[in-house]
């Protein structure tokens, strides 16, 4: 005969199944208010995560200077004047030889132009001339019926471009801040929470900044090696403009997808215009092997153990992160998640019993000798 199911059991489980759920889902609707907050009050919030980003490339350095008798205004000053003249020289690195090369490539994509024209009138397209001006006259009326939208995107991209210069300024700003008084921060916050949150807050808070620096570390790592294999793919092709292009690469490797799609269509591009058709398709082949090896390979490692993360945990992470909010979810998605477990294992220690200690061999010769 089969056992019946208790009745009183069955209800004990089905109310505890219901008390679980409802937890979980006041959880998820706190969490999804506080990312309603956090997208209205996106324009402090994204110049706050990117001075915080930069203030941990900077850091070191500040903290040199201060463990050397510098004051810390005067060492946030120079650190923060040093990494502007960085960045403007990393800018005139990639803008000055460009512009230096821009009449060759010039011509070099007015004559690539040509030779597709060519191509296409030949077999097997068999396209003429007819044709071709046919459907370039279109493209031009339908240019010209979508000046409208064209005006739109143009207004468009100068507001993002104004957005764009607002927020550097304003996480220069904050990064000067941050260098200056980022060790007086814990203690002040120490001070205003009640209770145990004056210990477990600043806690959370230190472990968080190694976690954020960890991670910018590795994404520098990780654009210093495609930025050294690309450019020496590049350079034994006779590619020009390579440290430029290497430069790019490093640059863009902070912005997850659209980046490096950036970076390999100029470095394509480049090699279209200057060495043909077959160096532009080794370029392309080369880009794709070694976006292929970092996203698959060395950013999962490096990020995994720099990070305490899963290999596979970095991939959903960066696959649910731009599913969501796109380019800078991408970017943000692996410093949340790493934020999340850092919160998560503080949990962990605080909520776990203390290890028992075992017995030892003198308390059980003491237990046995009657008294």
């Amino acid at each position: 005969m089969s056992p019946t199911l208790s009745s009183t059991r069955t209800r004990a489980a089905l109310h505890a199944s219901a008390r679980v759920s409802v937890e979980l889902l006041l959880v998820l609707v706190m969490a999804a208010v506080a990312l309603w907050v956090l997208g209205r009050m996106w324009s402090v919030v994204w110049p706050l995560i990117v001075g915080l980003f930069l203030t941990t490339l900077t850091w070191p350095l500040a903290r040199f200077l201060r463990r050397h008798g510098w004051r810390p205004a005067l060492a946030a000053s120079v650190v923060t004047v040093l990494f502007l003249l960085v960045a403007t020289g990393i800018v005139a690195l990639i803008a000055v030889p460009v512009a230096a090369e821009s009449g060759e490539l010039t011509d070099g994509v007015v004559e690539g132009i040509h030779k597709v024209r060519e191509w296409a009138a030949g077999p097997p397209l068999n396209i003429g001339d007819d044709q071709i001006t046919g459907a370039f006259d279109a493209a031009v009326a339908r240019m010209q019926n979508s000046v409208g939208s064209m005006v739109t995107t143009v207004v468009t991209g100068v507001s993002t471009v104004v957005n764009g210069v607002v927020t550097a300024v304003l996480a220069l700003f904050l990064m000067f801040f941050f260098l200056k008084d980022g060790p007086r921060f814990l203690p002040w916050l120490s001070r205003q929470l009640p209770g145990r949150l004056a210990t477990d807050v600043p806690i959370v808070a230190a472990r968080g900044w190694d976690t954020l620096s960890a991670f910018v570390r590795s994404q520098a790592f990780v654009g210093l090696l495609d930025a050294v294999l690309i450019g020496l793919g590049l350079w034994v092709l006779g590619v020009p403009l390579v440290l430029p292009l290497a430069v790019l690469t490093f640059v863009s490797a902070f912005v997850p997808i659209v980046g490096a799609l950036f970076a390999g269509l100029v470095a394509v591009l480049i090699a279209l215009v200057s060495n043909g058709l077959t160096d532009a398709l080794i370029v392309l082949a080369i880009i794709v092997v070694v976006q292929q090896l970092e996203g698959n390979v060395f950013q999962p490692m490096i990020q995994s153990r720099g990070l305490g993360l899963h290999a596979a945990v970095v991939l959903l992470a960066v696959t649910l992160g731009g599913s969501l909010a796109g380019v800078v979810g991408s970017l943000l998605a692996v410093p949340v998640a790493a934020l999340i477990a850092v919160v998560w294992n503080y949990l962990r220690e605080q909520l776990s019993d203390p290890p028992q200690e075992p017995e030892t061999d003198e308390s059980h010769t003491a237990a046995a000798v009657p008294s």
